[in-house]
């Protein structure tokens, strides 16, 4: 049986599950590894180096070696979703009222929102992976929320395999990780729109033995200003919160960062989703605004009893 260790970093729950190897060591690389990604690109952090790049906008500059593979993770999602999943959102994500961890935006309160910001584009973020620079243009902040936490899960999944000399998987608020040799027939994993719910919540359960999922969903990072409701996946076409037809989307893929921006593409996108996320190949399950749930692709068959 797995040996599962649970602990909360970056804001939002970590679980990590080792399988024919030794706990300890990998949950002190799993640490170590969330406490650089929070120390390189929380944007809740002042002293953060990705707070620190958005303050000193329209210079080039120096970038750590994971900061920019953050920021190229972010730049090629971009590319893929075309455009939809954009690292450019910081300031539209602080105008409607993202601007602290979640437990203290809920808490605030505040008039209404009656001005949305406009997103500069990802084209217009300039970096260069060989001499580690980067540059962004005056007024311009990055959020890597929707790539940042799923390409910490892929790093802290491989981190943790090699600590541990097992199979692992590594899951940080539902952006879970897969590295090593699962379990007989699979890691366990229960699909679920609130990651907090513990594993052995009524849901649809399925089996995975490579690669990663990730879950973005409207309904659990949500706050109001003045009686109206936002949630945190906006549109960077208007910088409004996303207004269609999906609350949930789940989708699995090669890596993390892959899975959770089609997931996060696919809200945005809407009504097109189904027909995008087929076209690219990837098994998915899409919950509609009313609950009516969607399988596409080569969905796996619900297995048993969920271990993560």
């Amino acid at each position: 049986m797995a040996q599962t260790a649970s602990w909360r970093a970056l804001g939002t729950s970590v679980h990590l599950l080792v399988e024919g190897g030794d706990l300890e060591p990998g949950r002190v690389a799993v640490c170590r590894l969330l406490d650089e990604v929070d120390r390189t690109y929380s944007r809740f952090r002042a002293d953060s180096e990705l707070s620190i790049v958005n303050a000193r906008a329209g210079r080039t500059g120096p970038v750590s070696a994971l900061l920019a593979q953050a920021v190229a993770a972010a730049l090629l999602s971009a590319a893929q979703t075309d455009g939809l999943v954009d690292p450019t959102v910081g300031r539209a994500m602080r105008a409607v009222g993202y601007d602290d961890d979640l437990d203290r935006v809920a808490a605030k309160s505040g008039p209404p929102i009656v001005r949305f910001e406009s997103v500069a584009g990802w084209r217009v973020v300039r970096l260069d992976c060989a001499a580690r620079t980067l540059e962004l243009p005056a007024g311009v902040e990055l959020d890597l929320g929707s790539t940042g936490k799923a390409l910490a899960a892929d790093l802290a999944a491989e981190a943790a395999r090699r600590a541990s000399g097992g199979g692992v998987l590594v899951s940080l608020g539902g952006d879970i990780g897969l590295a090593g040799d699962p379990p007989p027939g699979g890691w366990r994993v229960r699909i679920a729109e609130d990651a907090s719910e513990p594993a052995d919540a009524p849901g649809e359960v399925i089996a995975l033995c490579s690669g990663a999922i990730a879950t973005s969903s409207t309904t659990v990072r949500r706050w109001q200003r003045g009686g109206l409701p936002f949630h945190h996946l906006l549109d960077p076409c208007t910088g409004r919160p996303a207004d269609g037809p999906w609350r949930t989307a789940s989708v699995i893929a090669a890596s993390c960062v892959e899975a959770n921006a089609a997931a996060t593409a696919a809200i945005i996108r809407g009504a097109s989703a189904p027909a995008w996320l087929a076209g690219l190949g990837l098994a998915a399950r899409l919950v509609s605004s009313e609950g009516a749930i969607c399988h596409l692709g080569r969905w796996p068959v619900p297995a048993g009893m969920a271990t993560a």
